[in-house]
This record gives structure tokens, C-alpha cells and sequence, in this order.
């Protein structure tokens, strides 16, 4: 099988003694693909979070990991009936629940969103630094690529591993240093499964981020304070309008 699985977990029992001991056992198949041969069945008896004894699909047998555990191993193991049951679960039970993981979750795919910003270097030869960073997006595999003036950029290039978020989404990030020179053109380019098409974001050198974020700030508070004023001079001038001048004696 491959070193690296997806995950099914399918059973999950705890008892609590009143001194706080745990006990339980988990049932979980892992896998890369849906058929039967790249399908490990995997039960696992724990005792306060250390694995006492396992019996898996692969080794079609309870295997233990200390006195207790190969005491358990050995008598599960001479139960005939038990270990029918076990055997016909990765067939039973994992290829049911991989099939649902397959429709409902590990064939869709979602579009990533991406963000251009400039950072400084922390040293090297170049002066300047641009980070892509790619976010929101499933499945995890992904490529991400910098290109100048249409030739890709493979130096001075390093990035993240994809950094999962906890929520099936993952993010990465693309760091190029470069020296400026005018005219240039650099783009981030990131290829996934959810796009028919390299999905290209261009680099803006015209004015540093903070620089666009300050007058972004300072445009949205002049309209403020034009709004306010104009909303006070109608205000007073409906008000002027409602008085009644009393001639003097």
C-alpha cells in the first residue's frame, strides 16, 4: 500500500472508571483507492491512550504489544466465530463507508482563492520578496508557480508543504525574491483539479500593499465625513426653513 492513507474512522468506544482510567477501542479502514485490495482493516484495543493489542486486514491475526496484550491476542485469535466476523469487515463495513467518503467528499473539489503580497527578505542577494499565498481549497494536491514576463521562475523560489485547516481545506505558500526591474510583469500561477484552467493572479508593483490599505482607509473616511456633512447642512437648512419670523413692534 501506499505510505500515505485517507482515513474512515468507524467505531469509537470509551469507558470511564470513577478514578479516571480509560479504555477503548477503535475500528477504523485505512485506504487509497475503493478496491478491496488497497482496503486495511484496522481494530486497536487502548489503555489510557497506549495500544495494547491490534488485529489487521493485512496480517489477518490480533498481534499484542505487552503481557496483556498477548494474552488478548492469543484468545481472540483461537475464536473462530470472532475472527469471521473481523475478517468480513473491511468488505462489510470499510468498502460501505468508502464509497460514501468517494461520493460525498473525496470527489468533490473546491476552487482556491489567492492573495499576492510583498514582504521583506529576511537576506539573500535579492531585495525584495513576493508571497502567493493560496487558500480554501480541496483536494490537497496542488501546484503552485511563479512566472516573469511569461518564463516560469524556478530560483529563488521556496514553499510551504499544503498545511491543512482543519475543515477539509488546505493553504500553501509561495515565496519568490527577486531584484525589481521596470516594465517586468510577475504572476503567480496555481494549477489544482477544481480549475479547468491555470488560475493566474498578476503582480501590481504600482504601489505597496500598505500604501493601497492607507489610502483605501483615508478615501473611505473623506466619503464619511462628506456624507455627514451634507446630511448637517440639509438638516439645517430644512430647520431654517420651518421658522416663523415675528415682525418687531
Amino acid at each position: 500500500m501506499a505510505s500515505s492513507f485517507l482515513r474512515v474512522s468507524l467505531l469509537f468506544i470509551s469507558l470511564y472508571t470513577a478514578d479516571g482510567f480509560m479504555y477503548f477501542v477503535t475500528n477504523r479502514c485505512e485506504f487509497n483507492s475503493s478496491d478491496l485490495k488497497d482496503i486495511e482493516f484496522i481494530q486497536s484495543l487502548y489503555y489510557n491512550k497506549v495500544e495494547l493489542v491490534r488485529y489487521s486486514s493485512s496480517v489477518g491475526k490480533f498481534v499484542g504489544y505487552n503481557e496483556f496484550g498477548l494474552n488478548r491476542a492469543d484468545d481472540w485469535n483461537n475464536n473462530p466465530s470472532y475472527m469471521i466476523g473481523l475478517r468480513a469487515a473491511k468488505e462489510l463495513y470499510c468498502k460501505f463507508y468508502i464509497h460514501l467518503a468517494y461520493d460525498h467528499v473525496l470527489s468533490k473539489s473546491v476552487k482556491p482563492y489567492v492573495r499576492l503580497s510583498s514582504t521583506e527578505p529576511s537576506g539573500g542577494k535579492h531585495p525584495a520578496m513576493l508571497v502567493c499565498s493560496v487558500y480554501d481549497f480541496y483536494p490537497k494536491q496542488i501546484r503552485v508557480k511563479w512566472t516573469r514576463d511569461g518564463q516560469e521562475v524556478t530560483s529563488d523560489v521556496s514553499s510551504t508543504d499544503e498545511l491543512a485547516d482543519g475543515d477539509w481545506y488546505y493553504q500553501i505558500h509561495s515565496h519568490l525574491e527577486y531584484t525589481p526591474r521596470s516594465g517586468e510583469k510577475i504572476s503567480c500561477m496555481v494549477e489544482h483539479a477544481s480549475l479547468k484552467a491555470p488560475l493566474i493572479t498578476d503582480w501590481d508593483p504600482s504601489m505597496p500593499e500598505s500604501e493601497r490599505n492607507k489610502i483605501a482607509i483615508g478615501a473611505s473616511g473623506l466619503i464619511l465625513g462628506l456624507v455627514l456633512s451634507l446630511a448637517g447642512l440639509i438638516y439645517h437648512k430644512r430647520k431654517a426653513r420651518g421658522r416663523i419670523l415675528v415682525p418687531s413692534s
